[in-house]
């Protein structure tokens, strides 16, 4: 027979390891993966779940399914061919954050590169920096091996462009400013009493821009999606074309950390949508997480964030979701309905929550 000892010391060292590995979070819980996205991009969810599901960690995760974003053109909005700025050339804005190590990668108003969460993915594995703009952006993102240059612009988004430009580029994102000719080239005003944009009125205190006839669903949507993989690590990403008809040179929230995304292993992760040019001042990703680490459920915190906007800007549309690290998630929005996207162990698809204004 067996010495005692020699039978409890295995049994000790299997108990000791299997605590080990729930204090790691390696241990399956039930309530990993899952996977989080603004708006029903169903296919984009699913790509990023195959992923996921099959052990990619959580940042390939996002890659897989903020590409399948980017190449299935989710409504018009996201990767090549849509939202025209001012030229009628289409760019890309996206970023990449990693909750695990705090890493970020980014690009902004990207120029021929169609792979935008690609070239994020390449500016946090390949600089010590965490965002790079313009061509200078797609340079160095072909320099690292993605396809370009390339065309971004569309049949679709160009027909957008002529017609708009046919209306005499109204509306338009300036303000304040004369146009000399119909569209432009534009001057300060000198009175800034005597407003002559569609899109504003006068008040006493300055200008107070109605913003209604620029943002809406389908004028600019984020795919902005959270994972938190297998082993309990969590990442988000966006990607966007922007704004239709911005001014050129333009860059949104969708590349700012913490304010269309934020993700932290400790706490969880927030994705945005809507008027990046509001949103972006009160960093409400940021907001939402820490939101969230002080105890508030996501739902609270959600609708926290969003509010501290809509007492400044009443009239902005925009959208939050917030997912914990239980797996508890929530969104709230102003302005619109929104409705956000979710995959979780214990879903046979995707499934799609509305959040009402």
């Amino acid at each position: 027979m067996a010495p005692t000892n020699l039978i409890i010391a295995p049994l000790f060292l299997l108990t000791l390891f299997s605590l080990v590995r729930v204090q790691e979070g390696v241990e399956d819980s039930g309530k990993y993966p899952i996977v989080v996205s603004t708006w029903p991009f169903l296919e984009a969810v699913r790509a990023a779940w195959e992923a996921v599901d099959k052990g990619f960690n959580a940042v390939d995760a996002v890659v897989e399914g903020c590409s399948a974003c980017e190449e299935l053109r989710c409504d018009g909005t996201v990767g090549p061919g849509g939202s025209p700025d001012e030229n009628g050339e289409t760019t890309i804005d996206a970023l990449l954050m990693n909750g695990a190590t705090m890493e970020v990668g980014a690009v902004a108003s990207m120029r021929y590169v169609k792979d935008g969460i690609k070239a994020a993915r390449l500016v946090m594995q390949h600089t010590k920096h965490t965002m790079l703009v313009g061509e200078r952006a797609s340079i160095f993102a072909i320099s690292m091996g993605l396809s370009g240059p390339t065309n971004l612009s569309s049949s679709e988004s160009m027909e957008k462009w002529t017609r708009w430009k046919e209306n005499n580029c109204q509306p338009n994102f300036r303000k304040n400013v004369v146009p000399v000719g119909s569209c432009g080239p534009y001057q300060p005003k000198d009175n800034l009493g005597h407003n002559k944009g569609i899109c504003s009125e006068a008040s006493s205190i300055g200008t107070i821009e109605s913003r209604t006839c620029l943002v809406g669903p389908h004028s600019h949507d984020t795919i902005s999606m959270a994972v938190i993989d297998k082993m309990g690590h969590v990442a988000v990403g966006t990607s966007t074309n922007g704004a239709t008809f911005k001014i050129s040179g333009r860059v949104g929230d969708g590349p700012i950390a913490g304010s269309a995304a934020y993700a932290d292993d400790e706490v969880g992760a927030c994705g945005a949508t809507g008027d990046g040019d509001i949103m972006m001042r009160f960093l409400p990703c940021y907001q939402v997480v820490e939101s969230m680490r002080q105890g508030m459920e996501p739902e609270l915190a959600a609708k926290d964030a969003i509010s501290r906007i809509a007492r400044k800007f009443p009239d902005f549309m925009g959208a939050v979701v917030a997912i914990n690290k239980d797996g508890v998630h929530a969104g709230a929005c102003h302005g619109w309905t929104f409705q956000y996207s979710v995959r979780s162990p214990d879903m046979d698809d995707v499934k799609v929550f509305t959040v009402l204004p």
